[in-house]
């Protein structure tokens, strides 16, 4: 399942209802990531998303289709948030399960590495020194190579 939504989400309910849609799988991982309060440009206070829905889900479902295609996965869940984020607000949960834990772990690897570097979001930071668009690292780069 894959969810963009302008809308704060919880991320240990999420877990909780993706544990009772994964019953029976011996492994369940999950991620979540929150906006940061601090940049290297200074204190963060807000993060803006921007996405084209429907590409963006299209990318997304993809996506999660080649993880299901590399790893026998029993179930995986992206929330993706946009809109106007706080610093320490969920920004991203992305949770797998499988029968096994390295097929849970590498596939919820494997979907953080894209929704970082190829996912269709715009993103802005505003801080004490202004406004700024935010680019993936070399180091995000590198971690989405590994799967090539």
């Amino acid at each position: 399942m894959i969810k963009l939504t302008e809308s704060p989400f919880d991320a240990a309910e999420a877990l909780r209802d993706f544990e009772k849609s994964a019953m029976g799988a011996g492994a369940i991982v999950s991620f979540t990531g929150l906006v940061r309060d601090t940049s290297k440009l200074g204190k963060v206070k807000t993060l803006h998303l921007q996405a084209y829905t429907p590409m963006t889900e299209r990318g997304i479902t993809k996506a999660a289709s080649d993880a299901n295609k590399r790893w026998p996965l029993d179930a995986l869940l992206v929330i993706h948030r946009i809109g106007d984020l706080a610093p320490g607000e969920p920004i991203v949960f992305v949770a797998t399960a499988s029968a096994h834990r390295r097929a849970a772990f590498e596939a919820a690897d494997f979907l953080m590495d894209y929704l970082k570097t190829e996912a269709v979001f715009w993103k802005k930071e505003t801080t004490d020194s202004g406004a700024h668009w935010v680019e993936p690292r070399p180091e995000d780069y590198e971690d989405r190579d590994r799967w090539s």
